[in-house]
């Protein structure tokens, strides 16, 4: 290229500048272009969660200042005599202690997907975050273990908080149904013509329980050496004995809460959700007391005859509706009461995720 068309092509630059780059004009189309455009709706509900998550911001910074005073003012009353704090301390000790006295295994049946609704699936993933927030929280807390995880269930889980159910603790996921636990599945590695490599099937079959309405059994005392199964599903009740069936199809036994017995004045059907069920067993660990933990875990309005509560009153009539917002806060408060914990070497955090979701576990009732 010689110096005249250097000078042309300059000049070409200076006087048509559109046609060899963007104006600022076209990129802002282009990014308008790329940007999907949100509905009324979809912007309603992405700003009141992010609300929601500013409150929640506020007052957890707020709870962990009053924590820290607290400890300020024991601090200075320990110094002056004050205080005997031998009593918390031994307190305090206990609440650390992550005890193995019980050992007891509950088991998640989620092995229903293709019988509910996304609606339903949306509410059943709540129930389980509520169920591990309380777990987690626990003084005897279970092994939880959930099996079938496929299909639309998973899906579901996948989206909520980054697959968020992958981190947690004291929590296995199995792909395979509960048949595993007598059955486990062969890899290549495993020799099948070697018997010890496989437990017993019927002493194992012997350990495990379903929890279901339908059985004529009653549960008594909770044992250490059982494995609990709770079904999965959510689906207003339209699927009757469906997880008697299944047990019974698989030669394992089957049992009911003594609801009944205990809880005489409940007018309004006796099904549970899951996270109701996995509550008033954790309760009874605790207390070894079954009246009690029923009236401590079954929500105030179930108590009523249209079943209908006032609004707000106790945190047990909390009635979310299973939309990403709702799973995405519980799991999210579980996971940073975990890190609280660490820091503060104390159990607090999802306690007021404690409520329950709407009505459509056929769990276990009376």
């Amino acid at each position: 290229m010689n110096a005249t068309e250097s000078v042309v092509d300059q000049n070409e630059v200076e006087e048509h500048p559109d046609t060899l780059r963007e104006t600022p004009e076209d990129e802002d189309a282009t990014k308008t272009e790329s940007t999907p455009t949100l509905s009324k709706k979809a912007m309603k509900k992405a700003k009141k969660l992010e609300a929601i998550r500013e409150n929640r911001l506020k007052k957890r910074a707020k709870e962990k200042e009053m924590r820290k005073e607290k400890k300020r003012e024991q601090a200075r009353k320990r110094d002056a005599g004050e205080l005997d704090d031998s009593a918390e301390r031994e307190e305090r000790a206990a609440k650390k202690l992550k005890t193995s006295s019980f050992g007891g295994k509950v088991l998640v049946d989620l092995g229903f997907d293709g019988m509910m609704s996304d609606k339903e699936i949306n509410s059943l993933c709540t129930q389980l975050a509520y169920s591990y927030s309380r777990n987690r929280g626990a003084g005897y807390p279970f092994e939880l273990i959930h099996t079938s995880v496929n299909g639309r269930t998973r899906e579901r889980l996948e989206d909520i908080g980054d697959a968020a159910y992958k981190r947690w603790h004291h929590a296995e996921w199995w792909e395979d149904d509960y048949e595993r636990l007598w059955s486990p599945p062969k890899t290549s590695e495993q020799d099948s013509s070697a018997p010890e490599s496989h437990p017993d099937v019927g002493t194992v079959k012997k350990t495990v329980v379903y929890l279901t309405a339908d059985s004529e059994e009653e549960v008594g005392d909770l044992k250490p050496d059982e494995i609990y199964v709770i079904g999965g599903i959510c689906d207003h009740n339209r699927y009757k004995n469906l997880t008697l069936k299944k047990a019974n199809e698989q030669g394992i036994r089957t049992a009911r809460l003594p609801i009944g017995r205990y809880v005489s004045s409940l007018p309004t059907r006796k099904v549970l959700t899951v996270n109701q069920v996995f509550e008033i067993m954790l309760k009874w660990v605790e207390t070894r007391d079954w009246e009690q933990a029923f009236y401590s875990i079954i929500p105030q309005r179930k108590f009523q005859k249209d079943g209908k509560g006032s609004k707000g009153s106790s945190p047990h009539e909390l009635t979310p509706s299973g939309g990403d917002g709702a799973v995405r806060l519980v799991i999210e408060e579980a996971l940073n009461g975990e890190a609280a914990e660490k820091e503060d070497g104390t159990r607090e955090g999802a306690d007021e995720t404690r409520g329950t979701t709407e009505e459509q576990g056929s769990v276990v009732t009376s």
